[in-house]
């Protein structure tokens, strides 16, 4: 068993390493903000991740069996974003109940 002294040590360098680790975002949040980089990926973020589960879905899907439901959520995912205002969480949720409720239908 390693000395107490040891065992301090250690959690308290876990400790520092930890807190220094999460101000550093907070630090950098001027900088962050006034960049041209950060607000088109706050532009293109969205439609990104929307693809990636989309595209996730169908991949997982291609069995065949729950290829249809995949593509109806699919579109109805993209037709949401597209129609409601551009909003993330609308679409990601209206495509994933559509998926759940087109797998139990069909």
């Amino acid at each position: 068993m390693p000395e107490p002294g040891y065992l301090v040590a250690a959690l308290l360098t876990a400790g520092a390493i930890t807190v220094a680790l999460r101000a550093v975002p907070f630090l950098a949040l001027h900088r962050l903000r006034e960049s041209a980089f950060v607000a088109r990926l706050g532009q293109w973020m969205p439609a990104g991740v929307l693809t990636i589960l989309a595209l996730a879905t169908l991949v997982q899907s291609a069995d065949g069996a729950r290829l249809i439901p995949a593509l109806v959520a699919a579109a109805v995912t993209v037709a949401m974003h597209l129609l409601g205002g551009r909003r993330s969480l609308l679409s990601i949720g209206a495509g994933t109940a559509t998926y759940v409720v087109a797998l139990q239908l069909l």
